[in-house]
């Protein structure tokens, strides 16, 4: 089964956050959601709060197949012990995804270098080194999967299942969220 870690901090995009969980879990993957703050209750940018699984510095990740990084907010990228761990794990031939406003910090840290990428609009100018393909939903380079933004989070979400449970599961999944396969 795969281990999948979501990273939340105060500010992210509630949409991309949930509905990614949401979506990894219908496919019955194990996904942990992992506060950032200090804290298990984490406030969303809409002021929706929500229970983390787990706080950053109590992760085991040892058994991590994907770390997943939402939007919503650059604060994720004032995180230094999350800039290590996505670098490392990255590193050793981990897979990571991030959407909307967070593949810049993939850029920032030098994730993007050379590999195909979107981002949500205005945001374009911090994937260091990434060739960027900015009217894609998502983007699949390798061990790295970027996202364009909240609205094509169901979208981002899928391309993660098909990467960990195969394209068989992707389909059923999105059949029962009664979406075109």
């Amino acid at each position: 089964m795969a281990h999948v870690f979501v990273f939340l901090t105060t500010g992210f995009e509630e949409i991309e956050a949930l509905a990614t969980v949401d979506v990894l879990r219908r496919a019955q993957l194990d996904v942990q959601t992992v506060s950032l703050t200090g804290e298990r209750q984490v406030t969303g940018g809409h002021q929706v709060t929500v229970q983390a699984d787990v706080l950053f510095e109590m992760a085991d990740f040892s058994a991590a197949q994907m770390l997943v990084v939402p939007g919503g907010t650059v604060k994720y990228a004032e995180h230094d012990g999350l800039k290590q761990r996505l670098l490392a794990f990255a590193q050793q031939g981990g897979k990571v995804a991030a959407i909307c406003a967070s593949p810049a910090l993939l850029g920032g840290i030098g994730l993007l270098q050379g590999k195909s990428a979107t981002c949500y609009p205005g945001f374009e100018d911090r994937l260091t080194g990434a060739r960027l393909q900015a009217g894609s939903a998502v983007v699949v380079d390798g061990l790295v999967t970027t996202g364009r933004g909240p609205g094509l989070t169901l979208d981002f979400a899928l391309a993660l299942v098909e990467q960990l449970a195969g394209k068989g599961k992707r389909d059923e999944v999105a059949g029962q969220l009664l979406l075109a396969h």
